[in-house]
């Protein structure tokens, strides 16, 4: 009885130890896109990001899947993420771009990272009474995600010495408004987007995964830049169907009188 109840608690550390590895793996990717940033290697450290991003959806969803979620893994992959979404693409941005502008550069890439450590401690608190269907903000990852995709996009084609260094500082204030903003985004946790789909759905999104295959720079700057732009289009649409059914109900009001 002993030996088994030892073997279960082993088998249960070993399980809990699984998902930080791939949180760890996550803060090494980080610090190696700073490191790389640091050398000028800035393609490099844009994959590094990406590839973070990957760990960070990974840990969660073999802590869910091993049932090993635990309050030290949930901080831990929020230590992580300031590191690797917050300072990893702030330096990042600042070292390809924005140097040149002095201090208004530099605050600009200050700005992106304290706004990603308010995103996570508005997350952090808001964990388990809120919805977890969608987003309130854009989440740290896809911040760092766009601008490491903009990078790849640009010296793909060629634009990656000669960018404009007010486009990206505007950018970065844009991605960090709306991380500490209230608009919702797709969280894609909801089970009936899984469920089945027609056949013209399926076609589609073979289509997609060969354009990402052939050209990845520039199927990922799309649909970067497609997912950070759909939460304020999706609140706008929200509030013109709201505003109409508002004015519908006034007009039904005045029609009964």
């Amino acid at each position: 009885m002993k030996k088994k109840r030892f073997k279960k608690e082993k088998l249960r550390r070993g399980i809990y130890i699984l998902p930080n590895i791939f949180t760890s793996l996550n803060i090494f990717c980080g610090f190696y896109a700073v490191i790389a940033s640091i050398n000028n290697n800035f393609v490099a450290a844009a994959t590094a990001i990406i590839i973070a991003g990957v760990f960070d959806m990974l840990d969660g969803k073999i802590a869910r899947a091993t049932h090993s979620t635990s309050k030290f893994g949930v901080e831990y992959d929020s230590l992580a993420d300031l590191i690797s979404f917050g300072l990893a693409p702030a330096v990042v941005m600042y070292l390809w771009v924005l140097r040149p502008m002095g201090r208004i550069g530099w605050l600009a890439a200050f700005l992106f990272m304290v706004c990603g450590a308010l995103r996570l401690a508005r997350f952090n608190t808001q964990f388990g009474s809120v919805s977890s269907d969608h987003f309130v903000g854009l989440p740290i990852p896809a911040g760092a995600g766009m601008n490491a995709v903009t990078i790849l996009f640009c010296h793909q084609f060629g634009m990656g010495e000669s960018v404009n260094p007010i486009v990206i500082l505007v950018m970065l204030y844009v991605l960090s408004f709306l991380m500490v903003s209230t608009i919702k985004y797709e969280s894609f946790k909801r089970p009936e987007l899984f469920k089945k789909m027609n056949f013209n759905v399926l076609v589609t999104t073979i289509l997609v995964l060969i354009f990402i295959a052939a050209q990845h720079e520039l199927a990922l700057f799309l649909i970067g830049l497609a997912y950070v732009t759909s939460g304020p289009f999706t609140a706008i649409w929200r509030y013109k169907m709201k505003t109409q059914k508002n004015e519908s109900e006034k007009t039904d009001e005045l029609e009964n009188v």
